[in-house]
């Protein structure tokens, strides 16, 4: 039988009788792609740095199934963010002209970072889960985490994907789509009428079907629709990205995850009678037989509408909300392999499939990072928005370069005249790579003048869409570390860093600043 006791988000940490007092010059808290790549930075510009991180891997989504890399234009990643492609390409072989791979399997990716911040001799603590934040004169002194220990430094990141770190700050952030109005967008808010993702079917979302009264279906919501382009707390959906396999010799069966009820996947079962089969199709290949699936379609591995509480929860919510989504991504494997109510070539299909038995070996071979798309958003000086997205606007102080398309999974499933419609999806081209501003990974002066910020970014919802890839994150956070160093070097606040000598060692250090 599986053990799933270790695949969780949070178990609260129980106070330790010595809790450490831990010091440096640069405290990360964030052990994902963008804390790495900040703490390497650190170490190269002479920091004493330390990486907290809230959970027990490092590496983010990059070390758990998010290996078909997103990346837009690959000449708009520099910096350590190349170093990482590149020393995948040296331990895969690449053929490319420049010695990159871009596709990974999970553990490899993990082994990198954790032999870099060896190397870099930064320190890392697990299960830091945050509690406290105190701050003096505007700056941050010291966090405090749930176990009583204590990290005292004289600049910080916020490397997580929540934001956790810069709220417990008081920094100013949004959670949800904003209006199109607030920042003179046209893809930010209720979104209706996209072609992909959406039902290529007619589907009853009732549970007597036809019958309103009976209720509805686990996964549709009853919120009312909206207007197109209007604000909401809604957010894109979360998955696992899953790793999968089809050699044999390393297959896992997909094992029944606890709690599993059958009943929640009707909603899928329709579809599939309806004639749509397409679950998979969103299944790309990695090295050594194994797979990174993504969702695809209207009924995938998005738990739609499931995490809206997320960004702003505290650890217990989550955790539940991590369960769930587990449930969600792993019943569903499970319900198609094996279900009756699923046609046979489709189960055989799917039961091709498994987890690899050579990843993930603490939790039940099963990713140990929830895919958060999309958590608080902080909101400093500048806001990146859609025209920056599209270059009608240039930010003139850029500490790297974003170039994926516009890109908001759906945030709701609602009923529309009694049939289920998916609602948020938006899938935009950008012209090509665009400048990111220094001044949206630092927060308002008059907010804190010791901490950067370069995941949860200032930025619209759908910006973010285009912005938040794992590359992108590494790129940032080499450039929020240099900009620490400089701002501790001059004794001054993070927004006060003079940007020609931050572009003038970014552009040494090898980053990509212009288009």
């Amino acid at each position: 039988m599986t053990d799933f006791t270790a695949l969780r988000y949070y178990a609260p940490a129980a106070r330790s009788e010595n809790p450490e007092q831990v010091s440096a010059d640069l405290c990360i808290y964030g052990g994902t792609p963008a804390g790495i790549a900040a703490a390497v930075q650190a170490s190269r510009m002479g920091l004493k740095a330390v990486v907290a991180e809230f959970g027990r891997h490092l590496g983010g989504l990059t070390a758990s199934g998010l290996g078909r890399t997103d990346f837009g234009h690959k000449t708009s990643i520099g910096g350590i963010a190349r170093e990482f492609y590149q020393e995948l390409g040296r331990y895969y072989g690449s053929e490319e002209a420049d010695g990159t791979m871009w596709f990974m399997e999970p553990h490899v990716a993990e082994s990198i970072f954790v032999r870099w911040l060896e190397e870099a001799n930064v320190p890392v603590y697990f299960e830091q889960h945050l509690a406290k934040v105190d701050k003096k004169d505007g700056k941050i002194v010291q966090i405090t985490m749930e176990n009583g220990n204590v990290f005292r430094a004289g600049a910080f990141i916020d490397a997580t994907y929540e934001g956790d770190l810069f709220a417990r700050a008081g920094v100013s952030y949004h959670v949800g789509r904003e209006a199109n109005a607030v920042y003179k967008e046209t893809w930010n808010g209720i979104q209706f009428g996209s072609p992909h993702h959406t039902f290529k079917a007619w589907v009853d979302p009732f549970v007597v079907e036809g019958k309103p009264d009976s209720g509805l279906l686990y996964g549709v919501s009853d919120a009312a629709p909206g207007i197109q382009g209007e604000g909401d707390r809604s957010i894109q959906a979360y998955n696992f990205r899953i790793c999968l396999t089809d050699v044999p010799d390393n297959r896992v069966p997909f094992p029944q995850p606890p709690g599993y009820d059958p009943s929640k996947f009707a909603l899928l079962t329709r579809y599939l009678n309806a004639g749509v089969w397409d679950v998979l199709r969103l299944h790309k290949p990695m090295p050594n037989g194994k797979t990174d699936l993504n969702n695809f379609g209207a009924i995938s591995t998005d738990h739609i509408g499931a995490n809206h509480a997320w960004p702003d929860g505290d650890y217990a919510t989550r955790e539940r909300l991590f369960q769930e989504h587990v449930h969600y991504d792993l019943g569903m494997l499970y319900y198609l392999a094996n279900d009756e109510r699923v046609p046979k070539a489709i189960r055989e299909e799917v039961s091709r499939w498994g987890l690899p038995a050579d990843e993930f070996l603490g939790t039940a071979n099963w990713p140990h990072y929830l895919y958060v798309r999309e958590g608080r958003r902080m909101i400093g000086e500048v806001v990146m928005n859609q025209n920056h997205c599209l270059r009608y606007h240039v930010a003139e102080d850029s500490v790297g370069l974003a170039s994926y398309g516009m890109d908001s999974h759906n945030c709701r499933r609602i009923v529309l005249s009694g049939r289920c419609v998916n609602e948020g999806d938006v899938e935009i081209p950008v012209l090509g790579p665009y400048r990111i501003s220094y001044r949206a990974i630092v927060p308002k002066g008059d907010e804190c003048t010791n901490l950067l910020v370069p995941v949860c970014l200032s930025s619209s919802h759908i910006a973010y869409g285009s912005i938040r890839m794992e590359p992108v994150f590494m790129v940032l956070g080499q450039s929020a570390a240099t900009a620490a160093a400089m701002a501790l070097a001059e004794g001054r606040a993070v927004q006060d860093v003079e940007y020609a000598e931050l572009r003038k060692r970014l552009l040494q250090d090898g980053q990509a600043l212009d288009v």
